[in-house]
């Protein structure tokens, strides 16, 4: 069963806003006044208006920290997620440490099916061998209590930059920088894991200028701007929200990428993925690059990820980018037999469900699916069915591990600690976001969970929020399917989570179908009561009704750019039609 969809308009206030560039077309203006875009400030994303590091709470004690390491020339290690997050933020960590002089610094990122998630004390451990004086957490950490407990008793200082929400004890390391602590003054609590690293590693530059750290090194100082290709990737991959500071971090990434000033790792990644580095867009980041580099982590070592973005070798960047593109096709032929099987599951859960209505939640769970693909299937489940979804796979022996997705209304890591505060010890051990999460639990009680699960989303979970919407910015004069305003749409602003791409809807006449690749569906379309026609191209449609049988469409759309053959043209990208 598929969820049917809602299409909703987007309100627009009572009048658009007139403090914006005047050459703004005015369908622009309407989508951006949707987003409460209301004047040119607010559009620029000029480095100069990031908020400032010192507004971060205890970022000036985390330079103090690395600054007193690197003076005693102790060795610093480096712990990473294996996600893209993670991976960019380790890349930029290593490189801003070594282009400030630290003489020793190393990496290490845990294999998700050996060690689990985080600094867990199996991997200070694993990290003994390499005797470091600091360790510091990127991406990952607020929830590690007993790894840094261990880290604090083999005689290791522990710095933990993190973003995730943080439970109601915090790890004893000697400083936390994440601005999602309770009680932190910063005013974007929206950060990625590479964003928060980028925030210290800035704060340690001025300390070290300030102490005269550079001139004593010979030293020229660090341009931390050159690594902002890393912090987009890992911004836009990690799906957090692009509020302003956000969009002005992944713009000015996006810039450097386009002007081919980018990691030798970051180039290979796009030319593997087909991309155009001079139009790359955030949500190429998110759909080509993303995958690509989580890939590694998903399926064998994140290393060989992060090696490609530390790599300055263009030739062995390319050589890895190759085998992160194989990995990641083997991972979607993964994919898309766990999917198929969760749908089973679904479809043959749904007779029970009484009065044929969806229950608040699913939790789906086969012993041969793939630990590292089960948050991917969570979410194309997720998707089909607009109820939040948690896939299991095994874990270690008598345990299983468990990837949440959420929708819109319910906020699943909370959903999770409600579950553990009224049902103690039944979950191991989670954490995560507001829209995806990660926990592990005995195997024994899947079944205790799930009602306990399904329980609590269902007195959480408003009903309103139960029908799957999609949303408009309203419909486009036939004049307006325009090359110009595709392309103007395209470079306004960096689209993405929490400040969602431009889609529009309305009724078309199809003039033309035809199937490309495998399973796409390309169409020439006519708005109604006009002569012109538009291309128009439906991914993974080739099977839909509408596009077999229908004259006619309601259609909901991007504005996109066509580039074949170096001849661009605008097309329509359709997410979602219906028969007329």
């Amino acid at each position: 069963m598929t969820a049917l969809p809602e299409l909703v308009r987007r309100p627009l206030p009572g009048a658009l806003p007139q403090d914006l560039p005047p050459d703004l077309h005015a369908v622009t203006r309407r989508v951006l006044a949707a987003r409460g875009i209301r004047s040119a400030a607010e559009l620029d994303t000029a480095l100069g208006g990031l908020h400032a590091p010192a507004a971060l709470g205890q970022v000036e004690a985390a330079a103090a920290l690395i600054e007193q390491t690197m003076r005693a020339g102790g060795r610093i290690l480096i712990v990473g997620d294996f996600d893209a997050d993670g991976a960019t933020s380790t890349a930029l960590a290593v490189r801003a440490l070594r282009q400030m002089g630290a003489g020793d610094v190393d990496y290490l990122v845990p294999n998700r099916f050996e060690y689990g998630y985080g600094l867990t004390p199996e991997i200070v451990e694993l990290a003994r061998s390499r005797a470091p004086r600091l360790i510091i957490t990127v991406d990952n950490g607020v929830s590690s209590i007993s790894g840094v407990a261990a880290a604090q008793a083999a005689g290791i200082s522990v710095l933990v930059t993190d973003h995730h929400l943080p439970g109601a004890t915090l790890p004893a390391a000697d400083v936390i920088v994440n601005p999602n602590l309770p009680g932190d003054p910063f005013p974007s609590k929206s950060l990625a894991g590479v964003g928060v690293i980028f925030y210290v590693m800035t704060a340690l530059r001025a300390r070290l200028r300030a102490s005269g750290w550079f001139a004593a090194q010979g030293l020229a100082e660090p341009r931390l701007a050159e690594l902002l290709d890393l912090v987009a990737l890992g911004t836009v991959a990690d799906v957090v929200p692009l509020d302003h500071n956000n969009r002005r971090l992944v713009a000015q990434g996006l810039a450097r990428i386009r002007a081919g000033r980018c990691q030798p790792g970051i180039a290979a990644l796009v030319d593997v993925a087909g991309r155009k580095r001079t139009s790359l867009a955030a949500s190429d980041l998110g759909f080509a690059l993303g995958p690509r580099l989580n890939a590694a982590g998903r399926l064998a070592d994140m290393s060989v990820g992060i090696e490609c973005l530390l790599s300055d070798d263009a030739a062995r960047c390319a050589a890895i980018a190759e085998e992160l593109d194989r990995l990641n096709r083997e991972r979607r032929e993964i994919e898309g037999d766990m999917r198929e099987h969760a749908f089973t599951l679904i479809d043959a859960a749904l007779p029970r469900v009484a009065g044929g209505d969806l229950p608040a939640a699913f939790c789906l769970y086969h012993e041969d699916w793939h630990q590292g693909v089960i948050g991917i299937v969570a979410a194309r489940v997720k998707d089909r069915v607009h109820r939040p979804v948690i896939a299991f796979a095994r874990g270690e022996p008598g345990e299983l591990k468990g990837s949440a997705r959420s929708i819109a209304g319910l906020h699943v890591r909370d959903a999770l600690d409600a579950v553990a505060a009224r049902h103690p010890g039944l979950i191991t051990r989670f954490g995560g976001h507001a829209m995806a999460a990660g926990l592990t639990l005995e195997a024994a009680r899947l079944a205790e969970f799930e009602a306990a699960f399904v329980g609590v989303v269902d007195t959480l979970l408003d009903a309103s929020a139960r029908t799957k919407q999609l949303a408009s910015d309203g419909e486009l004069a036939p004049e307006d399917l325009s090359l110009e305003l595709a392309r103007e749409l395209a470079g306004v602003t960096p689209w993405g989570q929490g400040f969602p791409e431009p889609r529009f809807d309305g009724v078309f006449v199809i003039e033309d179908r035809r199937v490309v690749g495998t399973h796409h569906a390309r169409l020439v379309l006519r708005p109604p009561q006009a002569e012109t026609t538009v291309s128009a191209i439906a991914f993974g449609a080739a099977e839909e009704p509408w596009f077999r049988d229908a004259a006619r469409i309601h259609a909901l759309y991007k504005l996109g750019v066509n580039d074949y053959g170096g001849l661009e043209t605008v097309q329509l990208v359709i997410d979602h039609a219906r028969p007329l």
